[in-house]
């Protein structure tokens, strides 16, 4: 058997060593090229998270505006609503007082005019009963305005409190 040993000339190791300076160097560039690369994508899928996250909290300021101005509007609508309330029941209260009056008047006179004092019990007891009922139905009747009132002035508010919970129990977008 022979045994074959390599002969290594000037020449072979240059070429050798040139191929190896060429693949280290792509290997160098390509390692170079890959890394620019993920650091690019890195980059980019940086930029488009907090693109996102700027769109959300812009987007989340906006509703909180919006929502403000709402509430803003609501309650001017239930001011108004219970301002107008507030005067029709004293219209009202002012009514009822002015017939109070002339009923009184009206009985003060029939009591000056009465013949018998048996006259006078029965004009009495009728005047009694009479403002009795009348404050009893005119108390109601004030008692269920004021109901109504109350309900219509807090309608805005109310449709806004829902609004508001409706919006804000809404999880944020991913």
């Amino acid at each position: 058997m022979t045994q074959f040993t390599p002969q290594f000339t000037p020449k072979s190791l240059e070429t050798v060593a040139t191929q190896a300076k060429e693949q280290y160097e792509g290997l160098v560039k390509a390692g170079q090229e890959q890394t620019v690369k993920q650091f690019e994508q890195t980059a980019s899928a940086a930029k488009e998270q907090f693109e996102k996250a700027t769109t959300q909290i812009l987007k989340s300021y906006e509703d909180l505006q919006a929502a403000g101005k709402a509430n803003v509007e609501a309650l001017v609508a239930s001011s108004t609503i219970a301002a107008k309330g507030a005067e029709d029941l004293s219209r009202e209260v002012v009514a009822y007082s002015q017939s109070a009056l002339d009923k009184s008047i009206t009985t003060g006179k029939a009591l000056l005019t009465a013949k018998s004092l048996q006259e006078v019990v029965e004009l009495q007891n009728a005047f009694l009963k009479s403002s009795f009922d009348s404050l009893v139905a005119e108390t109601t009747r004030i008692q269920e305005l004021t109901t109504k009132v109350t309900n219509e002035a807090l309608a805005p508010l109310n449709a806004r409190v829902t609004a508001t919970v409706e919006t804000f129990s809404k999880p944020i977008a991913a």
